[in-house]
């Protein structure tokens, strides 16, 4: 019995097949799935899988490079989303600066050619300053929210790490977070757990290059980590390439089994123990 802890079955990617997908899921043993919000148009379609589906549980949140896409003030349709009862936590949310603003204007030549009066520099440091600072702005936001209503977090962190653990610090001991595929050093993943927090594997764990995953992997305390898929995206060996799905689950797990020389059912239970205590699921 496995948790998929980060699916986005709200994605164009499943709209064809995803009472089949939901099928397969359950049977490779993935008996619950967790599909996560990255905007309010994707949160409601998340919490209205939720509702279709048994065996389905949303999170509501703003994807921090959704973030300048969304209105404002979105905390109020955010707020009416969290409270529904299906809804297992806050988020994704976080900090991601993978691609910055500045990364756009070195590439291009018509907005280089606008730059007349202010050196390009100069641009680029007040463009990420301020994709920055959206970014931080609604995590906060979505803190509180989670402090608020008492849920806790799914945390997307991309070239942002400091700044990511410096903004939480502020909410210790108030909110609990994962830290979803998780990608970092086994030292920056026992940072995270000292601070309370937990970490999420996906089918990278599995890819021939990732020695570091699954150092990782190996690790971290058998109650401090959760699987996930990340789904449609992140699909494992041998389907790396492909679609993945909620079904995958089970070859992340055989995966941390085998290099944690273990069994599958060992990880199965230790992670789905510590997915049902993190997102507050009834034990099955």
């Amino acid at each position: 019995m496995l948790i998929d802890t980060h699916a986005h079955l709200d994605y164009p990617d499943f709209s064809g097949d995803l009472d089949d997908v939901i099928r397969r899921a359950g049977e490779a043993g993935v008996t619950r799935i967790i599909t996560i919000g990255t905007g309010i148009e994707s949160s409601r379609r998340a919490v209205a899988l939720a509702e279709k589906y048994p065996s389905v549980h949303a999170v509501v949140g703003i994807h921090p490079t959704n973030v300048q896409d969304e209105v404002e003030d979105f905390l109020p349709e955010l707020r009416v989303l969290a409270e529904h009862p299906k809804v297992a936590a806050i988020g994704e949310t976080g900090l991601d600066y993978h691609h910055l603003p500045s990364g756009e204007l070195q590439t291009s030549a018509a907005m280089a050619a606008l730059q007349a009066d202010v050196p390009q520099d100069a641009e680029a440091a007040v463009m990420d300053g301020a994709y920055k600072s959206a970014q931080a702005e609604a995590f906060r936001v979505q803190l509180d929210l989670a402090v608020a209503l008492d849920l806790n977090v799914v945390i997307h962190q991309r070239d942002a790490w400091d700044d990511t653990l410096e903004l939480l610090k502020s909410y210790d001991g108030r909110v609990r977070g994962v830290f979803h595929c998780f990608g970092n050093r086994p030292d920056q993943a026992m940072e995270v757990i000292a601070l309370g927090h937990l970490v999420s594997f996906t089918g990278i764990v599995t890819f021939k290059n990732a020695t570091l995953v699954r150092e990782t992997a190996v690790t971290v305390p058998e109650d401090c980590f959760m699987v996930e898929t990340d789904c449609p995206y992140l699909a494992p060996v041998p389907h790396r390439g492909q679609r993945c799905e909620p079904a995958h689950t089970r070859l992340v797990a055989e995966q941390i089994a085998q290099i944690r020389g273990v069994s599958l059912e060992v990880i199965a239970r230790q992670t789905t123990a510590t997915a049902e205590k993190f997102f507050r699921l009834a034990a099955y």
